[in-house]
Parts: C-alpha cells; sequence; structure tokens
C-alpha cells in the first residue's frame, strides 16, 4: 500500500513510517497539514492516509474535512493517530469520515489492524 503520514512530531512520522516499511509499505511523510493535503492530490493517490489531529499548517480536523469534500481524496481511508485528550475527538473525527481513530502512543498492531481493516479490495 502506498501511505501518507502526516504529523508534525518528526519521531512519530519517523517511527509509523519504519513501521509501515518494514511490512513493505510504501510511506509519503508529511509534517504539516497543508503538506498532507498538497501530497493526497498529487498523483498516484494514496491508498490510506494517516493523519493527526494537531498539527501547524491547519488542524488535522480541518484537513480530513478537506480531504472527505474533494472528490478526488473522498475515497481514500483515513486512519486518525492523535494523542489528544479530548473523549469527543473519536466520534467527532468519524462523524466527518475518519474510518479509524487510534491513540498515540502508537500500537504497531492497532496500527496493521487498522490498515486491514480499510485496504482496498
Amino acid at each position: 500500500m502506498r501511505i501518507l503520514v502526516a504529523d508534525d512530531d518528526r519521531i512519530v512520522v519517523h517511527l509509523v513510517a519504519s513501521l509501515l516499511r518494514a511490512k513493505g509499505h510504501e510511506v509519503i511523510p508529511v509534517l504539516d497539514a497543508m503538506q498532507a493535503i498538497l501530497f493526497a492530490l498529487r498523483p498516484p493517490l494514496p491508498d490510506a492516509i494517516i493523519l493527526d489531529v494537531n498539527m501547524p499548517g491547519g488542524t488535522g480536523v480541518e484537513t480530513l474535512k478537506r480531504l472527505k469534500a474533494s472528490r478526488v481524496t473522498a475515497p481514500v481511508p483515513v486512519i486518525v493517530l492523535s494523542g489528544t485528550t479530548d473523549p469527543q475527538m473519536p466520534e467527532r473525527v468519524q462523524a466527518l469520515g475518519a474510518d479509524v481513530f487510534l491513540h498515540k502512543p502508537v500500537n504497531p498492531d492497532a496500527l496493521f489492524g487498522a490498515l486491514q481493516k480499510v485496504r482496498p479490495g
């Protein structure tokens, strides 16, 4: 799978990218919300997007809204990976079109389970 990983924490991006690459996935790492939107629209489209909620350049929530409003990126599954303590956030992002909400720190089993759930085909 070709997976876009958007998080403002370089360590998280590196960790998630390393986990994904070890399983044979292609990773597109980005560090802010604007890059996430730009790279999500760039062909070939990602097969999935892993998105943080709190990032510079626009929030992950706003990014999710924009991705799901675009006919180009709306079908791309989004996994929100966040360290937020807002108990309403999982329901909020799923109502906006996120397929899965995962809490940080990253749990590799949960991450790969989420990717299996959203895998095309």
